[in-house]
Order: C-alpha cells, then sequence, then structure tokens
C-alpha cells in the first residue's frame, strides 16, 4: 500500500515542475446541489490534467540508462498529453500507444511535443503493443500499476487536505484507479474520518466490476470517456479502492456530459466527461448521507474540446 511518507517524498520532488491547483468553494454547485461544494481544480494542472502529476514522478525517477532508451505510454489522451509534455520538458524520449477512439484533438498535442504517437484499433491492443515495446528496452510508465504513479497522483489529495475546509465526502473519478488511490492513501491519513467515493461510467466501470469479482477482471469497453476507458484496473488499485473507499458509484455516459454543462453554468469551469460524472454522483451521494455533507470534488482534467462537446450534446439531447 502507498503510504504518506511515499506520497510527501514525491511532493518533495516534482513539486518545482507543477502547479499547486487551487482549491476553492463553489457558491454555484452548493446552491445546485443544496449542500456546500468544494473543489480542487486539478484541470489547471499543467497538461489540463492531474496526469502530469505520475507522469512527472516516473520521468523523476528514471536512471540514465532508462532516461537514454526513452518511455512508453498507453492512453486515451490525458496520459498521453502529461507524459509527452513532461518528457519533452525533461530530455526524455517518448512514445505513446493510443486507440484510435481517442480524441482528435490529445493525439495532435502528443504529436506536437515530438513523442512518436502508434495508433492501435482498440485500447487493449494498446497495451499489448506498449508492453511489446517494454521487452525491446522502453521502460513502461503505466497510467496506474506503477507505485511512483500512484504516489505522483496522491500528490493532489496532499494539497486537498491542506487546502480544504470541512468536508465529509469527496468524490474521484476512476479509470484504472491510479488517482483514486492516492487521493485516498493521503486523505485517509489526513483526515481519516473521510468518505471517499469513486465514480465510473457505464460502459468504463472496470473498478466497479473488479469489486463484484474479488478482483480485477477484463471489460469490455463502451463508454464514449476515453480517459476512464482501462480494459481492467490493476491489483495495485484494486486494493487501495478495496480498503480505503466507501463506494464505487456507475452513472451513464449521457449524465456525465450534463454534469459538463452543469460544471460550465454553475461552477464556471471547462471540463471534460471524466470529471462531469462527479455532479450526478454526488446527487447521490447527498440523497444517502443527507443535509449535513460537505462534498469535495476532485475536478481532475479539462481536456474536451468543443468540437466534442458539441457532438456528445447533440448524441444525448442535451441542448
Amino acid at each position: 500500500m502507498i503510504g504518506i511518507s511515499d506520497i510527501e517524498g514525491v511532493a518533495e520532488r516534482i513539486g518545482g515542475h507543477l502547479v499547486r491547483t487551487p482549491t476553492v468553494p463553489s457558491p454555484g454547485l452548493s446552491a445546485l446541489l443544496g449542500v456546500p461544494v468544494t473543489m480542487k481544480l486539478e484541470l489547471l494542472q499543467r497538461t489540463g490534467s492531474f496526469k502530469a502529476r505520475g507522469a512527472t514522478a516516473k520521468l523523476l525517477s528514471l536512471s540514465e540508462a532508462e532516461r537514454a532508451a526513452g518511455v512508453v505510454a498507453v492512453s486515451g489522451g490525458n496520459h498521453g498529453i502529461a507524459l509527452a509534455v513532461m518528457a519533452a520538458a525533461l530530455d526524455v524520449k517518448a512514445t505513446v500507444v493510443m486507440p484510435r477512439s481517442a480524441p482528435a484533438r490529445s493525439v495532435e498535442i502528443v504529436a506536437a511535443t515530438g513523442a512518436s504517437v502508434r495508433l492501435t484499433d482498440t485500447m487493449g491492443g494498446a497495451f499489448t503493443l506498449a508492453e511489446r515495446l517494454r521487452e525491446e528496452g522502453f521502460t513502461l510508465v503505466h497510467p496506474f500499476d506503477d507505485p511512483v504513479v500512484v504516489a505522483g497522483q496522491g500528490t493532489v489529495g496532499l494539497e486537498f487536505a491542506a487546502d480544504a475546509g470541512e468536508l465529509t465526502d469527496v468524490l474521484v473519478s476512476v479509470g484504472g484507479g491510479g488517482l483514486i488511490s492516492g487521493v485516498a492513501a493521503a486523505l485517509r491519513a489526513r483526515r481519516p474520518a473521510l468518505r471517499i467515493w469513486g465514480v465510473e461510467t457505464e460502459g468504463a466501470q472496470a473498478m466497479w466490476e473488479a469489486l463484484a469479482a474479488g478482483g480485477p477482471v477484463q471489460l469490455e469497453l463502451s463508454s464514449i470517456v476515453s480517459t476512464l476507458s482501462a480494459p481492467s484496473v490493476s491489483q495495485l488499485t484494486y486494493d487501495h479502492v478495496s480498503a480505503l473507499v466507501e463506494e464505487v458509484l456507475v452513472v451513464p455516459d449521457r449524465e456525465a456530459v450534463r454534469g459538463c454543462l452543469e460544471l460550465a453554468e454553475h461552477a464556471k469551469v471547462w471540463t471534460e466527461p471524466a470529471a462531469g460524472c462527479l455532479l450526478p454522483a454526488a446527487r447521490q451521494v447527498v440523497e444517502r448521507v443527507g443535509d449535513g455533507a460537505r462534498l469535495g470534488l476532485v475536478v481532475c482534467g479539462g481536456n474536451a474540446a468543443a468540437a466534442d462537446m458539441r457532438a456528445w450534446t447533440d448524441r444525448f439531447g442535451l441542448h
């Protein structure tokens, strides 16, 4: 299990490379949900998401030989962007393997850094190709199955615990589980009474399925939310979530997109559906715990293109 000392050590190493993102109360969301809401605005992080933290932590841990050989990552968008940008900043050669379903804008951003982009038909195929490149000598920077990466993501929780006022419940999006594992480890060490809730979208509910099965299982992905679409969680992240998280809630894609629109209107932030899914889940949490809830939302990323948002609102009739 990742300990608070692991997260504190990583925070010291990566601090000079990243943004300490704002933690702010949201009057708009508080009025919308009927309880106090505080946001950790990780969408204002370098590269537009929390992923820069774990990527930087891993890159800074490499030996000279590993730096020279280069790194490879699998990504539906944000992890690849983070690794490509931070690798360029730290002068490390990077290859990013992405499924063709990844947002076109994300592929463009990765390519613009000078990283090599390899496209595959499926996310499962992307992981297979990355594993082959690892065997050829690249260092795999896994998006969630790596203690260093998870500790890097845990710095979000370290900052949230220090900067937020009183909270009862914190909601965190779940893809492969790296963010929630690190955040839960930090928050449980700093604020043991907090309840921590995971949120996934239907068709990308790999952690929900793992908890139901008693361990990681393979999932047939169908969600539009590519940045949450891991084909399975890892044993590392499963162990953390099963031990530290209250429950993982699953919401439809349509409600995740609606959540993006509500965050724009009421919180004045432009998010991607991986963060938009927090709003429908927050309503569920308020229904369960009652009016005494004081919610914290980890707004994980904002890398949604306007064209994508238009397409999603058309698809789901959300005008």
